[in-house]
């Protein structure tokens, strides 16, 4: 005899249970297919930088800029006030030492310069008269001395024989003392006359040595006024190149106002500022380079201006052969080294480490398809290069582009002319 049996009533419950298990299982299944959100984005490759990791010497430097300027400049000021007359040469002309460059006028100079001649010679032509005059006066002298000689003679030849005939009882006392007292008179008329020729010798000696004293002045004098004269014609101390000048005919110059520079061209330098924060790691002797149209040219810091304004001011010599056609003026991009090379791994820098201050990356893997986020760690950096301590090796690619909008990911897929999806 058959049985029936009661058919069991469905149970939502028990159900429920298997619907849960077949959705994760599902889930489970399409997440090996389907990444999830933050883990893996799809990028056009064609917006990516990719760098290669290599060996190296790393060195830290400081990129600057180097304007060039002459090794020596040689400023032209006006010696003399005046009003420029005639200007001789062009701005940037090449000059030979000693070239006249413009003339000035000064009438007031000039003025003077007549009326200080007019003195000199006025003073000469006293002097030569009054030579003549003390000449003649001691030959006026010397000619009485002679007389004078003359008569001492005769008095001395009368007295001595009036003394014979007086010791003879021949003529009278009298007449024997007249003669006396005359040889007497005459021997001191000679005595101060000699004394007199004497004074008036002196005298003269001193009177011509004091006009000729005034004279050599004057003429000194006259000399400088006529440099002074001669300094209105400004002319080039130095041979070089005429980098300025200041001058139109007709225009009014004061003492010391510059009106030109002039650059020898014995060479050029190159002058520059280095920010602050470098200011305890330069010196005197560092080494940097430049390079001009793919020829790179050494550099030392020959100077360093004690005055910081917008940033240490420095200027670097060539220490061998300079960039030929450089002029003043002319900016060039220096590195100025602030180390010795030293081997290390390098990672040329970019835009990824505003995101990532230098802890992670993405690194490409063997096949080039996609970057996967590795931990890294940088040293020291440089304008070109990251100093790699850990994460990277030699031969490694990196991605070194910005990573704005991808910092929350793990995994770039590299697509070729496809826009980024998920």
């Amino acid at each position: 005899m058959d049985v029936l049996i009661p058919k069991k009533k469905w149970s939502f419950v028990a159900h429920w249970w298997w619907l849960a298990a077949l959705v994760l299982v599902g889930a489970g299944a399409a997440g090996l297919y389907w990444p999830r959100p933050g883990e893996r984005l799809h990028v056009a490759a064609s917006r990516l930088t990719i760098s290669l990791v290599t060996q190296g010497n790393f060195q830290e430097f400081t990129a600057i800029d180097g304007v060039v300027q002459p090794l020596r400049t040689v400023y032209l000021d006006a010696a003399e006030a005046g009003t420029v007359q005639q200007v001789l040469v062009e701005e940037g002309a090449t000059l030979t030492a000693g070239q006249p460059l413009l003339r000035l006028a000064n009438p007031d100079l000039q003025l003077e310069m007549v009326n200080r001649e007019t003195a000199v010679y006025e003073l000469m032509n006293n002097l030569r008269n009054t030579r003549n005059q003390l000449l003649q006066n001691r030959i006026l002298r010397q000619n009485q001395l002679a007389e004078i000689d003359f008569q001492l003679a005769e008095a001395r030849r009368v007295f001595d024989t009036n003394q014979q005939l007086y010791d003879q009882q021949v003529i009278a006392r009298q007449d024997y003392l007249q003669s006396q007292n005359a040889c007497r008179y005459q021997l001191r008329r000679r005595q101060l006359t000699q004394q007199t020729l004497r004074q008036d010798s002196i005298a003269m000696q001193q009177q011509l040595g004091t006009m000729q004293e005034s004279v050599q002045r004057m003429t000194s004098n006259l000399n400088l006024m006529r440099r002074k004269l001669d300094d209105l014609l400004l002319r080039a101390p130095v041979g070089g190149r005429l980098s300025s000048l200041a001058a139109e005919v007709g225009e009014a110059k004061t003492r010391g106002q510059r009106l030109g520079q002039i650059d020898a061209l014995a060479g050029v330098k190159l002058h520059a500022a280095v920010d602050e924060f470098y200011i305890a790691r330069i010196g005197t002797g560092q080494v940097g380079e430049v390079v001009v149209e793919g020829q790179a040219y050494a550099l030392r810091v020959t100077k360093i201006f004690a005055q910081v304004t917008k940033g240490l001011q420095i200027d670097l010599a060539f220490t061998g052969a300079s960039p030929p056609g450089l002029r003043r003026g002319q900016t060039l991009p220096i590195r100025l080294a602030l180390s010795a090379k030293a081997p290390a791994v390098l990672l040329p820098k970019g835009g990824f480490y505003q995101q990532t201050v230098g802890n992670w990356a993405f690194k490409l893997v063997a096949d080039g398809t996609r970057a996967q986020r590795v931990a890294i760690r940088l040293g020291r950096q440089n304008p070109d290069y990251y100093e790699v301590l850990a994460g990277l090796r030699p031969g490694d690619q990196v991605v070194t582009s910005s990573y704005e909008g991808y910092a929350d990911q793990q995994e770039l897929v590299l697509d070729n002319g496809r826009p980024d999806t998920p």
